[in-house]
């Protein structure tokens, strides 16, 4: 019996028509701000421009991709980056250190290996004697 597999489990869920939450909040934010512009009595030409530059940038911060990322997680990648403390290590002794090792190893392996005695004939050759001469 096969089993569904749920797909498109990546997908936030649309709350405000077809816009996710975060959408909305920047787009509404951007609109929010512009509202409030306009009753504290700015000249139109400012109001009209801080407008155009709020509302654009939540659009972006909504909408905007780069290489398949939302623009808000990349610039939130970028802070976290830029303040989060950072080491960075470069061990030079450690590479020689292991490469030492490793030769004492080999003459430890070296220095615990059994002692071979060496025959005076190979074993072929004294098995061919004794054949040879019937010796058992």
């Amino acid at each position: 019996m096969p089993f569904v597999v749920p797909q498109f489990i990546e997908r936030k869920p649309k709350v405000v028509g077809p816009l996710t939450f975060q959408q909305f909040i920047f787009i509404g934010g951007g609109i929010a701000i512009c509202f409030i512009l306009y009753f504290l009595k700015f000249p139109f030409y400012l109001l009209l421009l801080s407008c155009l530059a709020l509302v654009g940038g939540g659009s972006i911060l909504a909408f905007g991709k780069i290489n398949g990322r939302p623009i808000f997680t990349m610039i939130k990648n970028f802070f976290e980056f830029s303040f989060s403390s950072k080491m960075y290590l470069w061990k030079k002794g450690g590479v020689v250190s292991r490469a030492i090792k490793i030769e004492e190893a080999k003459k430890e392996a070296v220095e615990k290996a059994p002692v071979l005695s060496i025959a005076e004939k190979s074993r072929l050759k004294n098995l061919a004697a004794r054949i040879e001469t019937g010796k058992r």
